[in-house]
């Protein structure tokens, strides 16, 4: 076990060995060659060996420094955890170093947030005061206070407007009432959607300014005991964060594209299209409730209404809350700190797996982000261990401790773009953790992958209920589509946990450092937790999220951050370790299809509410329906929606599935018979396969996204989006939009089919 003093010890260490870092990422030199063990492990041997060196009691020891002061990009904290994990690889016999980025990241200078009418004045605390019982949250002085990142600063006195969650559809309701926002502050509330969202969509409506706060109906009491005698979310908690449009691109603000380097050409502040226009703040529940008590107008949708002890009103009359909001920030350059480290491949040392995680937080960051880093952690020293005794990687192990990812996913994104010539050329497989807990695995990622992590889920134990981890998915699938009103996702998982059929991956959005490598890159990528039974949301992204309180209440004895190590380094080591790489491609495209008959039916769905609406609104009915006393308006008619050409995407869909199932039978018949040199020309193959789903121009209005099957959703931030140029254009009415990208997405999809006919036809020539 590795004690405290131990720790800063190794910390002071990195220190001094920053002065002869690599100062970019290369390649290291090749070892001496070591002595030949009697006998050389086969998988199974190495995964026990690897398994027995995971200590739970040492990752809470790592935690419990690494938590022990604020995180947040710029402090000295969040450099010496960079500093710290970079010693202890090199201690684990990594080739590491740190990449260092200069970012923008904007820090507060000075907040106000108040109620200077009609009633008695009112100033939000915008501090996050300490917790009886755990030490570390007296630091408040040293903590960034309620903030989000990347808001515009401004100084605004304007009438309050409540918009629920701040989405589409609260904004119809509120015109429907008759209230508008155009020169108001817009106070919405945390959920339904990405928070960066909520102020953009403010701002597009006319707000000068945005208030988020977490209702305790969604975050707080309504849930569970708040913390400290729950893990929820207290009265004076609040979520901070970052309002980048990352819809449009994560990472650096003035370099999209290229890697922050010190040199980079730079936009300007202004002409950067993921810097918000309007003043922005994160308050609390408790301080919430003083500006939401004091509005008129309306009385809010039943949908608008949350667990707060007060009558909700959206505001709007002559006698609503006026508010005085200001924010002024500090808008320099900052360094981050991305430690890699690297251990070569013995066989083919041109091909990458590449694993990370983040290390920065938005205060201590217990679970957000070290639960999964500890883990990470872990994985390398039993990965050093293994090859301490004797075993090595066929393929090179790239091991990464992003920085930044809490404001807009900064460290990964400036990484992969510095090094995407490289990424393009080696990089086979993505492996990304974040925040992780108690309960069941969670997996997103490249559907070719999903009998892989199928594999896995079925040699790795839940370490509470003593069952596969892969028998509990099922068992919670099978549960879930049997529930009253259970969803087609729902059904449909039940019925593959019923049939014994591989539990389908989900599908990766954003919000996480996988993105630059899926969307930007072009690698087969996941996303891997386990989570589902904790309290953990309750301290997300505040002063609580603490060592305390992810052992109270998130994995007391980190069982399974064991397990979290356990899962994703045998992804990694199978990965790394397969002559050809394990993917399926037949999982890919029963995935594509179903995304297919997804679109279909929204097509289907939106015709059918558009002609059922229109016949509404031509004979009156909503007129007639309402209540005379509380009047609410007609929705806005909607257009026709025409036939979409579906034609294209069906047959390339219909090709992929003909070309896939021909590959997995021949790899299945084959593989094992592969000579050297035709294992060598099929990884090149499958190496690059994802990449060709990826089109150059990316998707409409966003370049920098250029997956074609995946991607974040403009209107839902880190939720996915499937087939997202036709989907999004479907959803957004724009049909001729709807039938290009029906188009341009079916040539991926025919570009894809035609990479797996030639690694098939390497299979096939066997020699």
């Amino acid at each position: 076990m590795i004690t405290a003093r131990k720790l800063s010890l190794l910390a002071s260490a990195a220190a001094l060995a920053l002065a002869v870092a690599a100062p970019a990422f290369a390649a290291p030199k090749a070892a001496a060659p070591k002595p030949a063990r009697p006998a050389a492990m086969d998988q199974a041997a190495a995964e026990h060996a690897f398994d027995a060196q995971l200590d739970p009691a040492e990752m809470a020891a790592w935690m419990k420094q690494m938590a022990s002061e604020p995180n947040h990009v710029g402090s000295p904290h969040d450099k010496a955890n960079a500093e710290f994990m970079l010693a202890m690889f090199k201690s684990w016999g990594w080739d590491a170093h740190i990449e260092e980025f200069q970012v923008l990241y904007p820090v507060p200078i000075s907040e106000t947030l108040e109620m200077v009418g009609p009633g008695d004045h009112f100033a939000a605390t915008l501090t996050e005061g300490p917790i009886a019982g755990d030490p570390v949250t007296t630091q408040v002085s040293a903590e960034l206070p309620a903030y989000v990142a990347y808001q515009g600063d401004g100084d605004v006195t304007a009438p309050l407007v409540y918009a629920n969650y701040g989405m589409p559809d609260d904004y119809k309701a509120l015109e429907r009432l008759g209230v508008s926002v155009k020169g108001k502050i817009v106070i919405t509330r945390y959920g339904a959607g990405w928070r960066g969202l909520k102020p953009k969509l403010a701002q597009e409506h006319g707000a000068v300014g945005c208030i988020i706060y977490s209702d305790p109906h969604d975050d707080g009491y309504y849930r569970d005991d708040p913390y400290p005698k729950g893990g929820e979310r207290p009265p004076n908690g609040f979520q901070r964060g970052s309002v980048q449009d990352m819809t449009m691109y994560p990472g650096d603000p003035l370099t999209p594209g290229i890697g922050a380097t010190k040199d980079a050409k730079r936009l300007t502040r202004e002409t950067a299209k993921t810097i918000l226009k309007i003043p922005t703040l994160p308050i609390s529940y408790g301080d919430a409730q003083h500006f939401l008590a004091e509005l008129d107008g309306p009385v809010a949708p039943a949908d608008f209404r949350g667990a707060l002890p007060i009558t909700y009103h959206v505001g709007g009359g002559d006698h609503s809350a006026v508010i005085h909001l200001a924010v002024k920030s500090d808008w320099s350059l900052k360094t981050i700190y991305d430690t890699v480290a690297m251990i070569k491949g013995s066989e083919f040392p041109d091909q990458w797996v590449l694993r990370g995680n983040h290390h920065d937080g938005w205060v201590f960051g217990a679970a957000d982000p070290l639960s999964g880093n500890v883990s990470e952690m872990e994985e390398a020293k039993a990965i050093g261990g293994l090859v301490k005794q004797g075993w090595r990687p066929k393929r090179t192990l790239v091991y990464l401790g992003w920085d930044g990812e809490e404001p807009g996913l900064l460290g990964s994104t400036e990484w992969a773009e510095t090094h995407q010539d490289e990424l393009r050329k080696h990089g086979v497989l993505y492996v990304n953790t974040d925040g992780n807990s108690r309960g069941f695995l969670g997996v997103e990622g490249s559907p070719s992958w999903t009998h892989a992590v199928n594999a896995v889920a079925s040699d790795v134990t839940d370490p509470e209920s003593g069952a596969l981890v892969e028998a509990r998915l099922r068992a919670r699938a099978e549960v879930d589509g049997a529930q009253k009103g259970a969803n087609e996702d729902a059904k449909l998982e039940a019925k593959a946990a019923a049939d014994g059929k591989d539990m389908p991956l989900g599908p990766l959005g954003s919000g996480s450092d996988y993105s630059s490598f899926f969307d930007f890159i072009g690698i087969a990528a996941m996303n891997v937790g386990y989570g589902g039974e904790a309290q953990t949301g309750g301290s997300y992204h505040s002063a609580y999220d603490t060592y305390e309180h992810y052992r109270r209440f998130d994995d007391p004895e980190f069982h399974y951050a064991k397990t979290l190590a356990e899962t994703v380094g045998r992804i990694v080591l199978r990965a790394a370790d397969d002559p050809v790489p394990p993917v399926r491609f037949t999982d890919a495209a029963d995935a594509f299809q179903r995304y297919d008959d997804e679109l279909h039916k929204l097509a289907k769905d939106e015709r059918e509410h558009a002609e059922k609406d229109d016949a509404l609104l031509g004979k009156g009915a909503y007129k007639l329906a309402e209540d005379p006393l509380r009047p609410m308006g007609p929705p806005a008619r909607e257009s026709a929606v025409p036939d979409i050409k579906f034609a294209p995407l069906d047959a390339a869909i219909a090709r992929l599935k003909t070309s896939a199932a021909a590959y997995d039978a021949a790899i299945m018949a084959k593989g094992a018979s592969l000579s050297p040199a035709a294992v060598a020309r099929l990884d090149t193959v499958l190496q690059s396969a994802d990449g060709v789903l990826l089109n150059p121009d990316g998707l409409p209005g966003r370049p920098w996204y250029r997956n074609m099957i995946y991607a974040p959703g403009v209107l839902t931030g880190y939720g996915s989006k499937t087939l997202p140029g036709v989907r999004e254009a479907i959803e957004g009415r724009r049909w001729e939009e709807a039938d290009k990208y029906a188009a341009i997405t079916a040539q991926a999809i025919e570009a894809y089919a035609a990479k797996i006919d030639e690694a098939t036809a390497v299979v096939n020539g066997g020699k």
